[in-house]
């Protein structure tokens, strides 16, 4: 590549119309790298507001999280974007303890243990392992440190190995709640070498699983130490709402309530046909909805609630009888979305993968009983045990919401997973929100009946298929490797970055700028 002078640079980067479908994080992120060399830049949104999993909502005059609540620090991306937008006085660490674990059989609800990875232990007779998988459990955990270690990639199913090594317990009690929780998929689904990079490799080291945990937490010791998810005081909304003012720097046009329905050839560049889309549509577009830091399309039903910040705009739709004419398109939707975006363009995308319905429904409580915090931070549950996936005591967990909530709770209740539709997807919102006060009664431990319920927020997620599941990786390369063939488009979001904030912006700003190169130096 030869030096060229920056004028020129400057006047081919002008000359560039970059049109990005999705107003998730991927689509904001993406339309961002590209305004900021100076190309022009529209960003489209079916939905009425900005954010995809990242959305604020008003319960009874407190703003909460709707969707996701914090970010992976892993990698450091997101931390340096917050940096970048001026939101560094913002960031916050959980608080309120550990969580805990429900529906333990024929044993009492008991905190999580400490020390291990993905829920294995690092030592079976450690108390409270023990107290979940009984003697029982923690004898036959132990074998593990008698049997041969097994070769780097031999199992690379994670409930498979797991069970190998150390029981039906250890996988049904402590590693299956975690990966239905984090993951929404059983055990047997997850792959080691992406959910837990360097087990393996320990593992055959060490010459017991358990001991791998051991030497893998000892290396993170040596580590500089800080929490693994962070959060912003006043929410995930103020991340959105910071992008989007710094996309109205670049003077980027913002068009919501406005659906790309297709893409054409156009000579060497694009036409992107759009129409108006009426937000209460259910067929929500973006890609990038969080539960615990995941990213999912999401549709969203508001019980006494609002949708509140800056991220919630204006209705912008543009004019459907005038397609837009793109030297570049970014998609950044959901995957059923985006392929049908790409059909007759993307050559052998393959099968599309599955993706799990999931609902949470956030209650606004008047409970000066779980003042104490009776379960940390939240709950987390053995699969088929309750109706629940998962609990987050919000107010135990963020300090900032605890002062805005003044002396009331908020909890999440989270249903569905993979292979299991979500329960409250066939009830009412009333309906949805009983349902979430008796779950939220049950893990909690605390009787909470409907007089205490001072509102409600109900949001729904389809939530891409997690990176970690056995062959997520191997589908998603080549996805990407055929969208790489075709000039003049990226595509980015949760179903091909994997789900997680930590995921989805760096590949995000990764795939804009192999764009912006392309189309400044093609």
């Amino acid at each position: 590549m030869t030096t060229e002078h920056p004028a020129d640079l400057a006047a081919r980067a002008a000359e560039q119309h970059v049109v990005v479908i999705g107003g998730g994080i991927g689509g904001l992120v993406a339309a961002r790298e590209c305004a900021k060399v100076g190309m022009r830049v529209t960003l489209l949104e079916a939905a009425e507001s900005l954010g995809g999993s990242i959305r604020s909502a008003e319960i009874d005059g407190t703003v909460v999280d709707a969707g996701a609540e914090s970010f992976a620090t892993r990698g450091g991306h997101v931390r340096a974007l917050v940096d970048e937008l001026g939101l560094t006085d913002a960031i916050v660490t959980p608080e309120g303890g550990g969580a805990w674990l429900s529906g333990i059989p024929d044993a009492p609800d008991a905190p999580l243990p400490a020390g291990g990875l993905l829920g294995i232990p690092a030592n079976p007779f450690q108390d409270d392992v023990r107290a979940i998988i009984g003697w029982r459990g923690a004898w036959r955990a132990y074998v593990d440190r008698l049997r041969p270690p097994l070769t780097i990639g031999h199992e690379r199913s994670l409930g498979r190995l797991v069970t190998a090594r150390m029981g039906a317990r250890v996988r049904d009690r402590l590693v299956a709640p975690v990966t239905a929780g984090v993951y929404s998929a059983m055990p047997e689904d997850v792959d080691v070498e992406v959910a837990a990079p360097g087990l393996s490799a320990a593992l055959t080291r060490v010459g017991s699983l358990s001991g791998a945990v051991a030497a893998l937490a000892a290396e993170r010791k040596g580590k500089a130490p800080g929490s693994a998810v962070l959060g912003l005081d006043g929410g995930m909304g103020r991340l959105v709402d910071a992008l989007r003012a710094d996309l109205e720097k670049y003077d980027v046009q913002v068009r919501t309530c406005t659906r790309a329905t297709r893409l054409d050839r156009e000579d060497a560049a694009w036409r992107v046909s759009t129409e108006a889309n009426d937000p209460d549509d259910e067929a929500a577009t973006t890609d990038e909805a969080a539960t615990t830091d995941q990213a999912a399309t999401t549709d969203e039903v508001v019980t006494d609630a609002a949708v509140t910040g800056d991220a919630a705009v204006t209705r912008e739709a543009a004019d459907p009888a005038e397609p837009l004419r793109a030297t570049g398109v970014v998609i950044a939707t959901s995957e059923p979305v985006a392929r049908e975006l790409m059909r007759g363009h993307v050559a052998d995308l393959g099968e599309a993968g599955d993706a799990p319905e999931i609902e949470i429904v956030t209650l606004l409580l008047d409970a000066p009983e779980l003042d104490a915090a009776p379960r940390g931070s939240g709950v987390l549950t053995v699969p088929g045990s309750h109706t629940a996936k998962a609990l987050t005591h919000s107010t135990a967990k963020w300090g900032w919401l605890r002062r805005a909530a003044d002396s009331r709770h908020v909890v999440r209740v989270s249903f569905g997973a993979q292979g299991e539709p979500a329960a409250t997807a066939s009830l009412d919102d009333d309906g949805a929100a009983r349902l979430a006060l008796s779950e939220a009664s049950a893990l909690l431990g605390v009787r909470l009946d409907e007089g205490r319920l001072l509102g409600s927020h109900r949001a729904r997620f389809t939530q891409s298929q997690p990176a970690s599941l056995l062959g997520a990786g191997e589908r998603r390369s080549a996805v990407r490797q055929a969208v790489r063939a075709v000039p003049r488009l990226a595509v980015v979001g949760a179903w091909l970055a994997g789900t997680g904030l930590a995921q989805v912006v760096p590949d995000a700003a990764g795939e804009a700028d192999r764009l912006r190169s392309a189309l400044l130096w093609a």
